[in-house]
């Protein structure tokens, strides 16, 4: 096959069951970085559902094979190939050894076994194992493991995997080893080890039923410091599990082990989640509030993978949505408890408000593209591609919305009947479908349309009022749009669509609802079922023309199309009692304005604004009944990204321009309170890592954000670089730096400097903040004397960069060609042919995350005909020169 062929795909049509089963596998390792010994022997069986096959074949890449032994007879009839093995005429029942090597130091894909910092480390998800023994890689096949480690002891004192540890003890030659098991069947996907240098903070906990639990976790002795909110977050997530699902912790001891080099945030493996370092490490100085909320997040979602993924995992990858989804679902219902519990609606509206902010610029964007998919794909090339927003972020919405049409009592039902009938078994969105469907006496067939069927549906929304008879008419009419051609190749029908409304009347109350048909009222936020391609929804004894609150709380993730006024926005925005419609008011305003100055900008008009957002924005900003958190986030105008997606034409220059106008006119006509609000939200003292303090934190730096816009930054600076001088943490150092940068950036002065370089020398040795301090300079402004790409370009040689670690390419290079739009997208190219450059450097190393920043320019066919024309032919470059499937498949989809 040539380099630039379509690669072959695998169809959720083809799915048949595995011709054989392994019910159990013992592993022995002896680890040395350039070349580990794997001696693997299973149980396997022919399944007897399935017709009977001759030969054994079983997946294997990049091992070199030494030997297999059938029932302990060696010499078998085996074939070594580039797939994998087979094994030629096999009995039904029989003991497989194969004995074969992996090289761990020479592998920077970091799938499979690898060595990072003098550490080895594993990723098997998705199909990871079959780089370290052959095996029937596929999730379907669950057998029980029993894992033998063996290391020399001095460079490699700690050895773990999956499960319990049964016994360790020392071997001649400095050498030593530990045995594990994991008593519960598992995947091959789920399979992991850890050996090397390692202290762990440890915690013992009872569970709900009495017995005791080990609690680790694991990570460089220098980094020990870092870890105490990640066990506090490991404990809440576990009581929470329990609590709200009756779900226990099954094993003796849990562990987590954090490494540098990791493609992903984190993995689930049963018993032994690794994690990126920077899903882990965090105290004041060094983790931002962000970082904070995003640990607990993380550690939380990994660790009811317990559940949701490993007692019940997927059958095919084409279910990845069935464990993705849900434990979206999981983990973020998870943080909003944590941030608000049951007393603050506020605060878990915050939660959901910053969730649909990554749905609507990710999930969206995607639905818009060559890579748009349903939730359950029905084909894919390369399996790690299908990691995406639509996957996990569009699977937690459907989750979500089982919830929504039956309740909190009712989704407990289902989970319930779910474990019931699934537990130990790898089952599909379907079983997870009937599950609450049956535990609840619906019938869910249509909601099934939710998984199969990609593209974001929108909702059109028309009402009426009639005086005389007090009748309000709301009707909803379903449709999908202008989807991509990707979207529309799936088959499209009328979806089962929860639509939570409300109606607010003059005085800013909401009115009583009752349908037409019902008795009496019944709450003032309803769930209408859109079911069909258009309802209609009557409400009686409406006393007056009200304004509806579409949507309430982001009921479903679909597009609603109405046409507010910008006073009723305006009126919204200070009175709708639903939190997120509220927010969504401000920005629905804000986008309005935003797009219309762009169009001024494209037409080289001079740019006019209305006065209706300036007075929005101080209604909020003075409004000291709302929490600062959710202040903070309703004064953030839409990102650029954003924006840009929502032009006829993506112009990502206008943008820019109309966003910085935007910006600049609002820190002026508020600048007195912008200072203000600043000096209110100071947190002295001591840092808290408490979602108020956090708040009132993110306020401030929005204040500091506007006033560093202003044509004389001044008051920015100086409160800027006191904070910078002051801070006891590192939200408040990052902010204050943020700012400096922007001032800069519209004066050409160099005021951001002495910062910077302050920064840099203060934390060289931690790889998590320097990852930071290159982040900020990708995707600050800039000026026309200093270009962001020169800026980014020079970084690259800086001697703390290196491209083989996911984290810092992340950092400086899908910053920049990801996060700053009206930079990377410069007219004359330089953007994009760093890009080629980047994509393909990275695709010799890791193509995983060489595939990911592929995906930046997917939406080429979008933009000014100036720039898509430079697009595709960046984006035909990369195909010609890419070698990995994950990248050819990115770009030859995006090309097509």
């Amino acid at each position: 096959m040539s380099i630039s062929a379509t690669p072959p795909a695998t169809r959720r049509a083809d799915y048949t069951p595995p011709a054989f089963l392994i019910d159990t596998v013992d592993l022995e390792f002896d680890l040395t970085p350039e070349r580990t010994v794997v001696r693997n022997t299973m149980r396997v069986r022919r399944n007897p559902t399935v017709v009977r096959a001759s030969n054994l074949e079983l997946a294997g890449e990049q091992l070199e094979f030494i030997r297999a032994a059938v029932d302990g007879h060696p010499n078998v009839n085996v074939r070594v190939h580039e797939r994998g093995l087979t094994v030629y005429d096999v009995p039904d029942c029989f003991e497989l050894t194969v004995t074969g090597t992996c090289h761990p130091a020479a592998n920077t894909t970091l799938m499979g076994l690898y060595v990072s910092g003098g550490n080895f480390f594993t990723q098997c998800e998705a199909q990871g194992f079959r780089r370290i023994t052959w095996f029937l890689d596929r999730p379907d096949v669950m057998s029980v493991y029993t894992v033998t480690l063996r290391a020399e002891k001095s460079a490699y004192p700690v050895l773990l995997s999956n499960g319990n540890l049964l016994d360790q003890g020392d071997l001649p030659e400095g050498r030593h080893y530990a045995k594990w098991e994991d008593p519960f069947k598992k995947p091959s996907y789920l399979f992991a080890l850890v050996a090397g240098k390692l202290v762990a903070r440890e915690a013992r906990i009872k569970t709900g039923s009495g017995k005791e639990k080990l609690l680790q976790v694991w990570v460089e002795p220098q980094d020990l410091d870092k870890t105490g909110h990640a066990m506090d977050s490991l404990i809440r997530a576990i009581r929470w599990d329990e609590v709200c699902f009756g779900l226990e912790l099954d094993l003796d001891r849990f562990m987590i082990v954090a490494v540098s080099d990791f493609n992903m945030g984190a993995m689930e493996n049963k018993g032994l989640n690794i994690f990126n370092t920077k899903c882990v490490l965090a105290n004041p100085e060094t983790a931002t509030d962000t970082d904070f909320a995003n640990i607990e997040s993380i550690v939380g979602h990994e660790y009811f993978h317990n559940w949701t993924g490993n007692r019940v995992t997927c059958r095919d990858w084409f279910q990845l949505s069935l464990k993705e989804g849900l434990t979206v679902f999981r983990d973020q219902a998870f943080s909003a408890a944590v941030a608000g519990g049951n007393e603050s609606e506020a605060a878990r509206a915050t939660k959901r408000i910053e969730d649909v902010c990554i749905l609507r610029q990710m999930q969206f964007g995607e639905d818009a593209g060559p890579m748009a998919h349903p939730v359950r794909p029905e084909r894919y090339v390369e399996i790690n591609n299908f990691y995406t927003a639509t996957v996990y972020r569009k699977g937690a919405e459907v989750v979500r919305m089982y919830q929504t049409l039956v309740g909190e009592g009712g989704f407990r039902k289902g989970m319930d009947l779910y474990f019931q009938r699934h537990d130990g078994q790898a089952v599909t969105c379907d079983d997870f479908r009937l599950a609450m469907a049956d535990a609840n006496g619906r019938d869910f067939s249509q909601f099934e349309r939710w998984y199969s069927q990609a593209g974001t549906p929108r909702v059109r929304v028309t009402t009426h009022y009639d005086d005389a008879t007090r009748l309000y008419g709301v009707t909803l009419a379903q449709e999908y749009g202008d989807a991509s051609p990707a979207a529309r190749a799936t088959q499209r029908e009328p979806l089962l669509i929860p639509f939570s409304i409300g109606l607010v009347g003059r005085d800013g109350a909401d009115v009583p609802l009752r349908l037409e048909g019902e008795t009496e009222a019944r709450g003032t936020t309803r769930v209408l079922e859109l079911a069909q391609a258009e309802q209609c929804f009557t409400f009686v004894d409406i006393p007056e023309k009200p304004l509806p609150s579409l949507l309430r709380n982001f009921s479903a993730p679909v597009i609603v199309e109405y046409d507010y006024g910008n006073d009723e926005l305006a009126f919204l925005l200070a009175h709708d009692s639903d939190p997120f419609n509220r927010w969504e008011a401000g920005q629905r305003l804000a986008t309005r304005e935003l797009l219309a100055l762009a169009e001024q900008v494209r037409q080289a008009r001079s740019l006019e604004m209305s006065d209706t957002l300036i007075n929005a924005f101080r209604s909020v900003l003075t409004d000291e009944s709302l929490s600062p958190s959710f202040r903070a986030l309703s004064l953030t105008l839409p990102t650029e990204i954003y924006l840009a997606e929502r032009m006829a034409v993506s112009d990502p220059a206008a943008v820019h321009a109309a966003r910085r106008y935007v910006r600049q006119r609002l820190g002026q006509a508020l600048r007195e309170a912008w200072l203000a609000t600043y000096e209110r939200h100071l947190t002295p003292g001591v840092y808290e890592a408490t979602a108020e303090a956090a708040g009132r934190r993110a306020l401030k730096c929005s204040a500091l954000a506007y006033l560093s816009e202003l044509d004389d930054p001044a008051d920015a600076v100086r409160l800027a670089t006191r904070q910078y001088d002051m801070a006891n943490n590192m939200t408040d150092r990052i902010g204050a730096l943020s700012a400096l940068l922007n001032a800069a950036a519209g004066t050409g002065d160099d005021v951001a400097n002495r910062p910077l370089d302050d920064f840099y020398t203060r934390f060289e040795h931690d790889p998590l903040v320097i990852d930071k301090w290159f982040a900020l300079q990708a995707t600050q402004r800039g000026h026309a004397q200093c270009p962001v790409i020169d800026v980014v370009r020079a970084l690259t040689h800086h001697r703390a960069f290196t491209l083989k670690n996911p984290n810092r390419a992340r950092a400086l290079i899908s910053s920049f060609c990801g996060a700053n739009p009206s930079q990377f997208h410069a007219t004359d190219g330089s953007g994009y042919a760093f890009w080629v450059e980047q994509v393909l450097a990275l695709d010799a190393i890791n193509p995983q995350v060489a595939a990911r920043l592929a995906r930046t320019l997917e939406l080429w066919r979008r933009f000014t005909p100036v720039l898509s024309a430079q697009m595709r032919t960046a984006l035909e470059q990369v195909e010609l020169n890419a070698r990995s499937l994950d990248v050819r498949e990115i770009v030859q989809k995006a090309l097509v």
